[in-house]
């Protein structure tokens, strides 16, 4: 006969168990030492990417890891369960680095110190070491403090480009080779940062920046003399792929999947094309500015266009940083033989480009009312935010052009099909390159040749910039399609919803809602918009 056990014990013994639970404020803890973790200690006075070092700190990070696994988050608010998986994510990422990508070990562009732009995004494109230096945020002339903070900056990159000498010891061919132009970018911008500085710079910061340059001049030498030895593949294979996009960027695709998607999207793209060119037979042709004052004048119609539009349609609220932040980055007149193909397309209609300066709006929404809950504050480490950021600014794009943005401009049209072609092709020659199916420089033919109009080969450092990005960061060449792709779901399943519960539909409450989650993957957005969990969420 069993042995019963008295009521009252097991609602003791529940209660037990719920208080030692951790909880969401115990996430949150977690969640700051897990950040303080991931930044290295420092070597000789530069972040360490030593084996040693990892090696060391391996069981601190399986600690870390344990603790965030024994969380029951269950009976956690959507929104709280969903910072546990972004805390989940990000420890993944760095377990793949550590065993997989190794960016310190195969990417000589890892050591890339020095930053003149702001990124689009949340944070850099690709991985980056724990200490560059952002040099667009300086103003010149600089004051003494600037010139204090810049020379203790620059101080990590002598002992940085050693360490590199030490670390780099992958096989990887491609990484290697276009890495070199990284490094030599850093020596240039360490040149022009000397005749930058000017009389009235002090003696400590002159000198830094000749014992940077030095230092990279060094690395440079030693990347070159290495460079014939290197004969592996660069990509990371399609399991790893797979593994990647599943469990750190949360995208819920296999590498089979993003190859189907991507070459549907790219026919899509090119047969709509030709169906909108077909549509517009008899029109007047788009004329390409020919001058800064035409330029000019095109660039400040598309804002007023774009900043009514959405306003008129009501496709989400309108703030009073947004058109300043389009403002700030309408780009110039570039003579005809030297545009790129972005800058192609808007000397044309600048406002198909404009609708992706999305980006802007995004971040000046997260400089000024940042999320409330600290996970979601600032990047996400990894690229993380990639599906939410760039496919919503390749998504919306299209979307705008569907509300009717280029009901009065028919010929715009034609150049957001083009745009969604390259993207669909450049990102499938990364797809290729990352299974080693193409080196780079094949996987940037897909890219060139399948670009209408042959306005990719009109510039080759914007084909070698981004598939060395794709290449060196899985996942991201894609993002812009995949996370496109996932966004139209979730606007699906948002109004699916709606009409479910006899609730109208407004757009401006569907992007509203978007921009409140904040830039984390759309799978999880999707969550808590939807009540629509992915399966690849544990």
């Amino acid at each position: 006969m069993k042995r019963l056990i008295p009521v009252f014990l097991l609602l003791i013994c529940s209660a037990a168990a719920a208080q030692q639970a951790p909880s969401y404020d115990e996430l949150l803890t977690l969640f700051k030492e897990w950040r303080e973790f991931e930044s290295p200690p420092l070597l000789e006075g530069a972040p360490d990417y030593t084996a040693a070092r990892f090696e060391a700190r391996d069981p601190e990070f399986r600690a870390l890891q344990a603790r965030l696994n024994a969380f029951e988050i269950d009976g956690w608010s959507v929104p709280q369960q969903v910072d546990w998986h972004l805390v989940r994510a990000e420890m993944n990422g760095y377990d793949f680095n550590h065993r997989v990508l190794k960016p310190w070990v195969r990417d000589p562009a890892y050591y890339n110190s020095i930053w003149l732009y702001r990124s689009d995004v949340p944070a850099h494109e690709g991985p980056t070491h724990h200490a560059v230096v952002e040099l667009w945020t300086y103003e010149f002339p600089l004051t003494q403090a600037e010139q204090e903070r810049l020379t203790r900056e620059l101080a990590v990159i002598p002992p940085l480009m050693k360490q590199a000498q030490v670390n780099l010891t992958g096989n990887a061919r491609d990484l290697w080779i276009t890495g070199i132009r990284d490094i030599r970018a850093q020596r240039a911008a360490l040149e022009s940062l000397k005749f930058r500085l000017g009389e009235g710079t002090s003696k400590a910061l002159l000198t830094m920046v000749d014992e940077a340059r030095a230092a990279t001049g060094e690395l440079i030498t030693w990347l070159e003399a290495q460079a014939p030895k290197k004969t592996g593949p660069s990509g990371i294979g399609k399991e790893n792929y797979t593994w990647y996009l599943q469990n750190v960027h949360l995208v819920p695709l296999t590498w089979e999947d993003e190859v189907r998607l991507l070459e549907r999207e790219l026919a899509r793209a090119w047969s709509s094309l030709r169906l909108e060119e077909q549509r517009n037979l008899g029109l007047p042709p788009l004329n390409a500015a020919s001058n800064p004052e035409e330029y000019n004048a095109q660039a400040e119609q598309a804002v007023q266009r774009i900043m009514d539009f959405v306003e008129r349609k009501q496709i989400l609220t309108v703030t009073d940083y947004m058109a300043p932040a389009l403002r700030e980055h309408l780009g110039k007149f570039i003579p005809p033989e030297t545009r790129n193909f972005f800058w192609i397309t808007a000397h044309y209609d600048p406002a198909p480009l404009y609708t992706h300066f999305y980006h802007w709006w995004e971040l000046a929404r997260m400089d000024r009312t940042p999320h409330p809950s600290p996970v979601r504050q600032g990047a996400l480490l990894y690229n993380i935010f990639d599906s939410r950021n760039e496919g919503t600014a390749t998504g919306v794009e299209e979307m705008f052009m569907h509300a009717g943005l280029y009901d009065d401009s028919p010929r715009s049209r034609e150049l957001v099909w083009i745009l969604l072609a390259q993207r669909a092709a450049r990102g499938l020659g990364s797809l290729y390159a990352h299974a080693n199916e193409m080196t780079m420089e094949e996987a940037g033919g897909v890219h060139m040749e399948w670009t209408p109009r042959g306005w990719m080969k009109t510039e080759k450092e914007l084909l070698i910039f981004e598939q060395h990005l794709y290449l060196r960061q899985p996942g991201y060449g894609t993002s812009y399609v995949t996370g496109k792709y996932l966004l139209e779901q979730t606007l699906a399943d948002y109004a699916r919803v709606l009409e479910q519960r006899g609730e109208p539909f407004a757009m401006k409450n569907f992007f509203d809602e978007l921009n409140r989650i904040d830039s984390i993957p759309i799978s999880l957005g999707r969550w808590e918009m939807t009540g629509e969990k992915d399966p690849i969420l544990p």
